[in-house]
């Protein structure tokens, strides 16, 4: 399986769910002289808020068309997924999957989405993940990327510590909110739209006291990025309501009504010239510089 390091330049595709993770990588890979040419997004069936999937998130898909074809102005693919799956384990085998109930497997959905992607677009070589920790989640999306000869492009990937990534997040201005929360008493209803600037204290506090994972590698929540440098307008959100968890009132995530998207104070100009700013050091630098810093602190 082929996994990119700072090599060749190559055309990708995003595989997005509007959260942080999904758009910071973007972000990286863009820096490392990649072009994206389009995302694609496995959503959750008509008049389903979210599926219950260990792969992807489907909380806030409904403001993906919006948020990829006119905020980061690429075209979106999408497919709809069950986000379930009849192989739990860490290996992952297309043909031990498909003997039951081939119809409700979320990792061929995902396959088949990529398929159409690179059908559609066949100039692309690779493609985009936001994993961070998820083997499962790596696993799968590797798997996927060697039946269709994509390179997997995974910036995050255990790139440092959490407590880390999420201060590199939030000094470059990742205008992500939280828009599910599932970790009482670490994360309650209150914190729901709050911006990853504004929770940044309290997760740090609650993964000492609780062991509370500060990117949410836990499901400890899920966030929609609003805004960012490589979005060309911002989405803002009209109109949305809180939904409890019918089993328990301390989960509850953010349905989203309505949105739009707005023209951004700068214009900023094609995805291909972000970059080429002062900001062009790689996250992998970064980290390093600051855990070298945090290592002669203590």
């Amino acid at each position: 399986i082929a996994i990119a390091t700072n090599s060749k330049s190559m055309k990708f595709v995003a595989l997005v769910s509007g959260g942080k993770d999904s758009i910071y990588s973007i972000s990286e890979c863009l820096k490392q002289g990649h072009t994206l040419v389009c995302c694609a997004h496995l959503s959750p069936p008509p008049k389903v808020e979210e599926t219950d999937s260990f792969l992807v998130q489907s909380v806030g898909s409904s403001a993906l068309p919006i948020l990829v074809e006119e905020c980061l102005g690429v075209p979106l693919i999408s497919r709809v997924t069950c986000g379930k799956t009849s192989n739990t384990s860490l290996v992952y085998d297309v043909v031990d999957a498909s003997k039951e109930l081939p119809e409700t497997e979320e990792v061929e959905d995902l396959y088949l989405l990529l398929k159409a992607a690179k059908t559609k677009f066949p100039e692309l070589t690779a493609c985009c993940c936001g994993a961070i920790l998820s083997n499962y989640q790596r696993v799968r999306v590797e798997h996927v990327c060697s039946r269709l000869n994509l390179t997997l492009l995974s910036p995050l990937w255990r790139v440092g510590t959490q407590r880390n990534l999420m201060r590199c997040m939030v000094e470059d201005g990742l205008g992500a909110v939280l828009i599910k929360v599932a970790s009482p008493p670490s994360l309650n209803r209150k914190h729901l739209l709050k911006t990853l600037a504004q929770v940044q204290a309290r997760l740090e506090e609650c993964e000492g006291k609780y062991g509370c994972a500060i990117c949410g590698e836990g499901g400890e929540y899920e966030s929609l990025v609003l805004d960012c440098d490589i979005y060309q307008k911002r989405l803002v959100l009209d109109s949305t309501t809180v939904v409890e968890d019918e089993e328990d009132e301390d989960i509850c995530s953010v349905k989203i009504l309505t949105c739009h998207s707005e023209e951004k104070g700068v214009k900023i100009g094609a995805l291909d010239d972000v970059y080429k700013t002062e900001r062009s050091t790689l996250l992998s630098d970064r980290l390093s510089q600051m855990c070298g810093i945090n290592n002669t602190i203590s």
